[in-house]
């Protein structure tokens, strides 16, 4: 491979898959472009300790010289506008080109675009790099009224994280509860419950309608109950969309995002797709799925690294997720969307509960508010593929760790 592999985007998945590639024994070129000019930054602070700390600075996922030692060649700054499937090459804005032999596809997704009148006016805010958290970072010193438009996990972190600094907050979520795609309904009322203790208003089955201004900066939301909500930020959270532009002009298949095989592979075998971007069959679930997470990007990049160097591994991760809202540390594992049944063990009322997820009798998913040792013990026994009934569930974590191990000895026998 003397042009090597040029890998797009320098988010989490990017940045894994070029050190996974010289894990591997790659030992042809490696070129990785990032449109920001900053080095490569975990992004799970930005909604978090980040906005909450004027002296914060983004936390690196390597340090500048792990590329140089490497032999990565860093592009940070550069665009790519087009990927010239017939040359090989991507087209650089400004005029440059990059050759290449294999390319990935790690471009991640962005906030979804909020098509309301006053949208345009300053203060309204997304979060999806460091340069979005330092603008809500400054301007909520500032102002004494915020309104977050969307109750997932984005909206709700950044709700908990600017309370604690003063400023009256408002959540607005179009759905009958927060987090309604994501978790149980019980996990759900509970995060609810811990934000409005904190002092935050939520305002669910509820729309805004047109935002206000005076002077260019917003001023108030008008939600769909004709209450006028003072607001001098709007943080949107609405969902995200992924940054699919390139793939589809270079006429890539396209599903809600890139179509990748289970090698992550494009419908041109020479382009792979990783991350947020990338729709794939996945095996846990046996459902088409994009995921948007660090696990999810990070496994990914390194199977794409290992489909490069010509291994036939699937693949096959149980996915996870995390979230850090307020004083609950949210921890999921599996895919829900199938549940029919539910088994809920641990204490709601001193916030430490976890919620474990069934379809039939096979145990799919279980979501864990500061149940820690929930977690680990679920990515176990789902990575195992192996289901206790619900009475040991609810026996305790004695019982499951002796289910589990019984479970792993008959079949090693």
């Amino acid at each position: 491979m003397k042009n090597g592999v040029v890998i797009i985007g320098a988010g989490h998945a990017g940045v894994q898959a070029a050190a996974s590639l010289r894990e591997e024994g790659y030992d042809g070129p490696v070129t990785l472009v990032g449109d920001e000019n900053e080095l490569p930054y975990h992004k799970p602070p930005l909604s978090k300790t980040f906005i909450k700390d004027p002296a914060a600075q983004p936390q690196m996922l390597r340090a500048e010289i792990f590329y140089t030692n490497n032999h990565i060649d860093l592009r940070l700054g550069a665009s790519v506008e087009r990927i010239d499937l017939s040359a090989r090459r991507l087209e650089l804005a400004g005029g440059a080109t990059l050759p290449f032999d294999a390319a990935i596809l790690a471009t991640g997704s962005r906030p979804r675009e909020l098509k309301l009148a006053g949208a345009e006016l300053a203060g309204v805010l997304s979060l999806r790099s460091v340069a979005d958290a330092r603008a809500i970072r400054e301007l909520s010193g500032a102002i004494e009224d915020v309104v977050i438009l969307g109750g997932g996990f984005i909206g709700l972190e950044i709700a908990a994280t600017l309370r604690l600094g003063g400023p009256n907050v408002t959540v607005v979520e179009a759905q009958d509860r927060l987090l309604g795609r994501a978790v149980a309904p019980a996990i759900s009322a509970h995060v609810r419950q811990r934000l409005e203790a904190m002092g935050i208003r939520v305002l669910t089955q509820t729309t805004i309608e047109r935002l206000e201004g005076v002077n260019g900066h917003v001023s108030a939301a008008l939600n769909s109950h004709g209450e006028r909500l003072p607001a001098q930020m709007v943080i949107v959270g609405i969902g995200v969309v992924p940054n699919v532009e390139l793939a589809q002009a270079a006429g890539l298949t396209l599903s809600n995002g890139v179509r990748v095989d289970g090698q992550l592979r494009s419908s041109q075998p020479e382009i792979l797709a990783i991350g947020d971007v990338a729709n794939y069959r996945h095996l846990f679930s046996g459902t088409d799925v994009r995921l948007e997470s660090v696990q999810n990007a990070t496994d990914h990049a390194r199977l794409a690294a290992r489909t490069i160097m010509g291994h036939d591994g699937h693949y096959d991760s149980v996915p996870w997720f995390w979230s850090d809202i307020g004083d609950m540390k949210l921890q999921m594992v599996g895919l829900a969307g199938a549940s029919d049944s539910t088994v809920v063990v641990g204490d709601v009322a001193d916030n430490k509960f976890s919620v474990y997820h069934y379809f039939g009798t096979r145990l799919i998913a279980i979501e864990s508010v500061n149940r820690p040792a929930d977690h680990m013990l679920g990515r176990k026994m789902l990575g195992a593929g192996f289901s206790p009934r619900a009475e040991t569930v609810a026996a305790g974590a004695d019982a499951l760790k002796a289910a589990l191990a019984e479970a792993q000895k008959e079949a090693a026998a």
